[in-house]
């Protein structure tokens, strides 16, 4: 298959996956609200009065915050936030590159399926629990309630998004989180630059690594011929068994390095297999961001 017919082809799946997106909403139900009879809630610990910013004024807020003198120096409509205001938000972000949509098996989920289902589920719990979220880099302000989910949902199901298989750097209010799921087989110096970005800034996060069981374990046998998703160009292996070992010790190395990369910043490094569930996935994704919250 030449580059172009490749091309063709993701653009293919990804309008389909853009097609799917009411069951996955529906699957994304289903696993949050299993998920949340398993977890308790986030409780907030207090409002904070340091002004951080004025922004516009959206749709669904309170007319009570609109900042009247602020809003009275031009022709718009202005709401002032405070910093705990700002800081109590949960920013998601998901790898839409090429790499994702590999699936080393009919029976199994494509990575970018089981990202799409993990970062919809967890929006759904963050919405139960009052929190504020968006998507990073989607220009929205995180937001509580549900029209924050309907916006995250209808940007997943209109937009045409670049592919990005590391996240944005957009400027965050210190103590803001930040959840990435992807595969990130990125070269781990590169994701480390982005998430210093990040961290510097004080910002909290979660790195999931999305793995399909075939990357993590290699388990053909014979000649293979292995395709690029992004440009890489095809390799033939005649006996692929015989690379096995070498090739587990880089992919463990390889994570262990993306581990290093969190540890050096104080984020949470997890990984995911798309041949075990999502629910045991999502539980283990919300309830890392508990600990910085009082439990109730």
């Amino acid at each position: 298959m030449t580059a172009t017919e490749r091309r063709l082809e993701l653009q293919n799946q990804a309008a389909r996956a853009s097609g799917s997106l009411p069951p996955l909403l529906l699957a994304a139900e289903r696993v949050a609200s299993t998920v949340a009879q398993g977890v308790h809630g986030r409780r907030r610990v207090g409002q904070g009065e340091t002004f951080w910013q004025f922004r516009r004024y959206e749709a669904g807020d309170a007319a009570s915050a609109i900042d009247w003198r602020q809003s009275a120096k031009s022709r718009h409509l202005f709401v002032r936030e405070t910093e705990w205001e700002a800081a109590q938000s949960a920013w998601l972000w998901r790898d839409t590159s090429p790499s994702m949509q590999y699936s080393s098996d009919r029976n199994l989920t494509t990575k970018a399926a089981r990202a799409d289902l993990l970062l919809l589920g967890l929006s759904l719990l963050l919405m139960r629990a009052g929190e504020r979220f968006a998507l990073l880099g989607s220009a929205r302000q995180a937001r509580s309630g549900r029209l924050a989910f309907d916006r995250i949902a209808d940007h997943m199901l209109r937009t045409a998004e670049e592919a990005e298989s590391l996240p944005p750097y957009r400027p965050l209010p210190r103590y803001a989180q930040v959840i990435l799921l992807g595969d990130f087989l990125s070269p781990p110096d590169d994701v480390a630059a982005r998430i210093a970005a990040l961290a510097a800034h004080g910002v909290n996060g979660l790195i999931l690594q999305i793995v399909d069981p075939a990357e993590r374990d290699l388990p053909f046998r014979g000649r293979i011929r292995f395709e690029g998703f992004e440009n890489e160009g095809n390799t033939v292996l005649g006996r692929v068994q015989s690379a096995r070992d070498a090739y587990r010790s880089k992919f463990t190395r390889h994570c262990e390095a993306l581990q290093d990369v969190a540890r050096r910043t104080g984020w949470v490094y997890q990984q995911h297999s798309t041949d075990r569930s999502p629910e045991s996935a999502l539980l283990n994704l919300y309830t890392a961001l508990v600990p910085q919250h009082s439990v109730g």
